[in-house]
């Protein structure tokens, strides 16, 4: 073969080997673009186009290394160019980013308000500021400063601790929960076992010591009693868990709710505004009346609640009577605490307050007798739905009571 046409045909199998191996190298970097295209589709079904960008970079950046010579683009020009142009086409989706953010707030407070069990959390506010209020003898001579400086005293403690009362129910109630209200944070996971721990062990450190701090004698005793018969009601130890039995567990509950709602803001008021220690008519009313709610709220807590009830062994009065009998007992036991307020009300010696007394609470067992009927007791939201109505009940006799003389 001539010398000529040999190196011609060497120099044509180069180019052809060269042309065949720069095809295969293309293909090699062009086929994981494809495929990470087509795993990476957001949710619209569209590319992300910072993600295109990118890929595509690295493509021609590759590309620009297997070509010598010629006049591509540095990398450095290439991706100042691309990477500007990515900033500056998706600046404004920056807004939309924000949305996420908001929603994680808002999930946060709505868990944590499931945690606290706020429309419990209410009744505990106005029942504090009416005992407070039945404290003072005559509003005249009440510095409205010094009244409100008491009244949060008395609140800030209590409201820590009753975080610590809901959280240790619901973390010895967690398999229970996962029953009869799958929705709360424990029993659905939205919050761990851990972290419930520390807010329930926080809120009892932080109780305790803000009331020692205050150094109301009364308002501290009275949030001890009150937290050691809570946590008896709920902890599973030795001759503890008292709300396995339901008159255990009526006698804590009542118990700790009359005095830490009523009882303690009574003597923390009378503390802080220096008089001396009586016992009105009115505060006599209040503590039966109130006894008898609490002592509805406890036993209408486990109508709706009987099948996670059973699994845990708990011989609760709606497992023993079934929901109806313990539903329509708990209405007669209303009822009965307002005849006893309309009785009380009659004996008043002063005109206004017997007609007052009278009145308002005949209007209210009228009202709950139309509220009771209207309940589906075949339904456990509509069961939940009344459990909650008597707290609004309990509200509203927070006020009345403050009208009897």
């Amino acid at each position: 073969m001539p010398f000529g046409l040999s190196a011609s045909f060497l120099k044509s199998r180069s180019l052809h080997h060269h042309g065949w191996k720069f095809l295969k190298e293309r293909e090699i970097h062009k086929q994981p673009l494809r495929n990470t295209r087509r795993a990476l589709w957001n949710n619209n079904g569209k590319l992300s186009k910072e993600y295109c960008i990118k890929m595509q970079h690295n493509y021609w950046k590759n590309h620009c290394t297997n070509l010598k010579g010629g006049s591509m683009m540095s990398d450095d020009k290439f991706e100042k160019k691309y990477l500007v142009n990515a900033t500056s086409k998706n600046s404004h989706d920056e807004p939309k980013k924000s949305q996420p953010i908001l929603e994680f707030i808002k999930d946060g407070m709505d868990t944590f308000r499931q945690f606290s069990r706020l429309y419990a959390f209410f009744s505990f506010i106005s029942s504090g500021l009416s005992s407070s209020l039945l404290a003072v003898d005559n509003l005249s001579n009440i510095s409205p400063k010094m009244f409100l400086i008491g009244f949060l005293q008395f609140l800030i403690p209590n409201c820590i601790m009753f975080q610590y009362i809901v959280g240790v129910n619901q973390l010895a109630d967690i398999e229970i929960d996962k029953i009869n209200k799958p929705y709360l944070p424990l029993a659905s996971g939205k919050y761990s076992l851990r972290n419930a721990i520390i807010i329930v062990a926080s809120s009892l450190i932080m109780g305790f010591g803000s009331a020692w701090v205050l150094g109301s004698r009364p308002m501290f005793w009275c949030l001890v009693i009150s937290t050691m018969l809570m946590t008896a009601y709920s902890v599973n130890l030795p001759l503890l868990r008292w709300k396995r039995s339901t008159i255990l567990a009526t006698l804590s509950l009542a118990s700790s709710m009359t005095i830490g709602q009523h009882i303690a803001p009574f003597l923390h008021m009378k503390t802080v505004l220096k008089k001396a220690l009586n016992y009105p008519r009115s505060l006599v009313f209040t503590v039966v009346v109130v006894s008898l709610f609490y002592t509805v709220i406890s036993l209408a807590k486990d109508i709706p609640d009987i099948e996670g009830d059973k699994a845990a062994g708990h011989k609760t009065l709606a497992i023993h009577l079934g929901p109806r009998r313990v539903f329509w007992f708990c209405i007669s036991l209303l009822q009965m605490t307002y005849g006893i307020a309309i009785i009380m009300g009659a004996l008043s010696p002063i005109l206004w307050s017997k007609i007052f007394t009278v009145v308002t609470h005949f209007i209210m067992s009228i009202i709950l007798w139309y509220r009771a009927n209207s309940v589906d007791l075949s339904n456990n939201d509509s069961l939940q739905s009344f459990y909650m109505a008597i707290f609004v009940f309990l509200s509203v006799e927070n006020f009345l009571v403050l009208f009897v003389r």
